[in-house]
């Protein structure tokens, strides 16, 4: 097992790699989810999961002291669905 990472800028990393993932393996998914303005709902075993591997690997205090996750959905998420039809865009 993997040490535990204790530094901000690596969780931050860590963070949108597994943002990252999420979006390429369920692309599909992301996609109708965005396209039906329900993406939360569309993905949200994946992102618990996500969530709980990222919480597994980070020490406590920077998971309570910094949203880097949330973050990371939102800039991962977001950033490369402008592509696909919203209502919001």
């Amino acid at each position: 097992m993997s040490p535990m990472i204790t530094e901000p800028d690596k969780a931050r990393r860590l963070a949108r790699a597994i943002v990252s993932d999420i979006n390429v393996y369920n692309s599909d998914k992301v996609k109708q989810g965005i396209e039906n303005d329900n993406l939360f709902e569309a993905i949200e075993d994946e992102l618990e999961e996500g969530r709980e591997l990222y919480r597994s690997r980070v020490a406590p205090e920077i998971v309570a002291k910094y949203n880097y996750f949330d973050l990371a959905v939102v800039d991962m998420l977001f950033k490369f669905s402008g592509k696909y039809k919203s209502k919001i865009w």
